[in-house]
């Protein structure tokens, strides 16, 4: 499972919704930048914007992928906010 595999690596929900709201400013940012500097004109400019938009919603979802995976396998949870489990 690549969400487990994610998870093993180090990468954690929180990590995927940083990256999730990182790119929307990355799309904004790098539209209007494209807009001022490059010669192509619009056209380039919303291309560019619109595929560096398309990364939030993957890590929107990767993120709740990994939450769901943190929350249900509270074996591979070392969260030091969560309290282990009384045996």
């Amino acid at each position: 499972m690549i969400v487990k595999k994610l998870h093993e690596v180090g990468l954690r929900s929180e990590h995927a919704y940083i990256a999730a709201f990182a790119s929307i400013g990355l799309s904004f940012a790098s539209w209007t930048v494209a807009m001022r500097l490059e010669a192509a004109g619009v056209e380039r400019a919303d291309r560019w914007g619109i595929f560096v938009g398309e990364w939030a919603p993957t890590f929107f979802g990767l993120g709740l992928a990994l939450q769901r995976y943190e929350e249900h396998n509270p074996v591979y949870n070392n969260d030091p906010r969560v309290e282990p489990a009384a045996m």
